[in-house]
């Protein structure tokens, strides 16, 4: 998840506003009209952008600065929070979350909550359950073998083309990326790998110049690694780093320019990567 202040719940997320603010009283009318009298020839602000006693109907309005605001994206926050949630089996399949219930499990309100689940609906990661919040998709592994199956479709090509055109040392530039996935493996958190294994491939895909084809392979990827309905929460940490290990050997592969190996490489990996 993306650094920001330090909410209530010591999740990154920023405290919601302090509930009942007082709100500055509003002017009287009589005082208004009384404000606007003494305003008279001497320039004062009217309150609706006139000026009483100066002639600028020939004058160019100057606009009010603009402050520009920097602060992070509370949804875009928790939307990331909420995916790490899922890959790790925080989020039971089947199981029904509300938006104010994760609102005070993540010290925000209930709003960016909603939103962010809003878009894991159209991801296939959640569905609507009116009037009670959102139910995680439950997946079987006839799902799993499908988006396999598609990945490997849509990859397989693409990578025997890049292994026949991008000089070897171009591979050599994404060996951190490859190692990065072996360390983030033997930490054991699937959450951890799942955003490694994910920036591997999205980096090799890159290499084709096509970010359609790169946003695609990307929400397939990041599908394939939602936990399955009533299989293990998260797979063990062996099976994480031999996973993690097909990166390096698939550099190898396409650096040599082995189309074979490569090939049989990416589809193993896609089969066992869920």
């Amino acid at each position: 998840m993306k650094q920001g202040t330090q909410g209530s719940a010591g999740t990154g997320i920023p405290d919601a506003p302090a509930r009942g603010s007082r709100v500055p009283p509003q002017q009287r009318a009589a005082d208004v009209d009384r404000d606007r009298g003494r305003g008279r020839g001497r320039g004062l602000a009217d309150g609706t952008g006139d000026v009483r006693g100066e002639h600028t109907h020939s004058e160019t309005p100057i606009p009010r600065p603009r402050q520009v605001l920097q602060r992070p994206s509370v949804r875009g926050q928790i939307l990331d929070a909420l995916r790490t949630a899922l890959v790790g089996g925080e989020l039971t399949p089947g199981e029904v979350y509300s938006a104010p219930a994760l609102g005070d499990r993540f010290g925000v309100s209930a709003t960016p909550v909603r939103e962010a689940m809003q878009q894991l609906a159209t991801e296939g990661a959640v569905e609507v359950v009116p009037n009670r919040g959102f139910r995680v998709i439950e997946r079987g592994a006839r799902e799993l073998a499908e988006l396999a199956e598609i990945r490997a479709l849509i990859e397989v090509p693409v990578m025997l083309r890049l292994a026949r055109t991008v000089p070897a040392a171009r591979w050599a530039d994404l060996r951190p990326l490859a190692e990065g996935a072996v360390r983030a493996a033997s930490s054991g958190c699937r959450a951890t790998y799942a955003e490694s294994d994910r920036a591997f491939h999205r980096a090799v895909l890159a290499l084709a110049g096509n970010e359609q084809l790169v946003q695609i392979a990307e929400d397939l990827h990041r599908r394939a690694q939602w936990p399955l309905v009533g299989g293990p929460v998260a797979r063990g940490r062996a099976d994480l780093v031999a996973d993690a290990a097909e990166h390096l050997a698939l550099l190898d592969a396409l650096a040599a320019g082995e189309w074979d190996v490569v090939r049989s490489l990416v589809q193993e990996h896609f089969a066992g990567s869920a």
